[in-house]
């Protein structure tokens, strides 16, 4: 294998470590104490300075002006896929853990598909072994949901690490007993479905407005301004603002610039090289990542429900995706056969929203 046929291997790695780190430096700095409105304001202001210039300098010429039913359908797109759920995202990894996030997140193309499944921008042939691939995979996700919610079992212990199983009031651990653990989870889900509703919505919008670079630094902008109302209504003392030289100011630059800049950027091209599936079935790379620092770095007391939870929404996740790229490639035989069209038409479940 050359190195121009291992790179997309090399970026799509590095894509899941960046979010990896993102998990652990959102954890860290909520165990200090940091109010999760304002580093949600903080984030999105931070890209959208991070973007604004390239904005301007890449595509000034380009973008087509902005109409205000476009602006007004940025402006909700922005509002529900982009600050409340990172607003929801920032609670429930306060209540649970950096682990917990990374399975959720693993399992947002599964989410993503049986979104756009009910909004009538997908299809489920039942009959098919594609069909029955993908419905298994979102039913795989649902039991692993409720795994992740439901079931914490016994505490896995880490043979690098074994002095964190001597102190169990650590920061970190799982914090307000049961109910906090199933709030964050409903939380966390809620979180993933209106990302997941963001991905699938705003594929229209691109059409209307197909700048990207600009259709990103105005949802940064718009997110910024949302956050912050939101933020200044939750958090009025101003010591809580201050993010000073310490791990605060490195976790707000961190997601502002690498994640949103430079990972967004990345996968775009690893879904240019090797299309969107080839990048979704690394996602678990980030549990991995994320499930073995945060034992070591966080001190976050692992258990068997969160593992198998997890392992539930990557079976999932791999069915869909099975199931999906299997679909794609008989795409161009079932357009040249129009009488397997018809017969495919009885088993086809269609879902509209008008």
């Amino acid at each position: 294998m050359d190195m121009e046929t291992k790179k997309p291997y090399m970026v799509v790695t590095m894509i899941q470590l960046i979010y990896a780190i993102m998990f652990l430096i959102s954890k860290a700095v909520f165990n200090d104490g940091m109010n999760t409105f304002v580093f949600v304001f903080y984030r999105q202001a931070f890209a959208t300075i991070f973007l604004a210039p390239l904005a301007f300098f890449f595509e000034r010429k380009s973008a087509p002006p902005l109409s205000f039913v476009t602006f007004i359908k940025i402006f909700m797109l922005s509002l529900f896929g982009v600050t409340l759920s990172l607003d929801l995202n920032g609670i429930a990894l306060a209540y649970t853990s950096a682990t917990l996030a990374a399975s959720t997140t693993a399992s947002l193309p599964a989410i993503t598909f049986f979104l756009a499944l009910f909004l009538g921008m997908e299809t489920l042939k039942i009959k098919t072994i594609q069909g029955t691939a993908k419905l298994v995979g979102i039913t795989v996700c649902m039991g692993g949901v409720i795994t992740l919610a439901l079931y914490k079992g016994p505490v896995l212990k880490l043979p690098i690490c074994p002095h964190l199983y001597h102190h169990r009031n650590i920061p970190g651990h799982i914090s307000g007993g049961s109910t906090s653990w199933l709030k964050g989870c409903v939380l966390m889900i809620t979180s993933n479905i209106l990302w997941g509703l963001w991905l699938v919505l705003q594929g229209r919008v691109l059409k209307a407005y197909p700048s990207k670079l600009y259709f990103t630094t105005l949802h940064c902008l718009l997110s910024s301004i949302q956050s912050f109302v939101i933020a200044i209504a939750f958090e009025r003392d101003i010591s809580a603002w201050k993010l000073g030289w310490n791990l605060r100011l490195v976790a707000v630059i961190y997601c502002g610039f690498f994640v949103t800049g430079v990972a967004y950027y990345l996968q775009s091209w690893v879904i240019e090289k090797r299309g969107p599936v080839f990048l979704s079935m690394f996602t678990p790379l980030s549990l991995l990542f994320t499930l073995l620092s945060s034992g070591i770095l966080l001190c976050e007391i692992i258990r068997l429900g969160s593992i198998l939870g997890g392992l539930l929404l990557i079976i999932g996740l791999y069915c869909v995706l099975w199931g999906k790229s299997r679909e794609l490639k008989n795409i161009g035989e079932e357009k040249t056969d129009p009488h397997k069209e018809n017969n495919d038409v009885c088993n086809e479940v269609k879902v509209v929203i008008s």
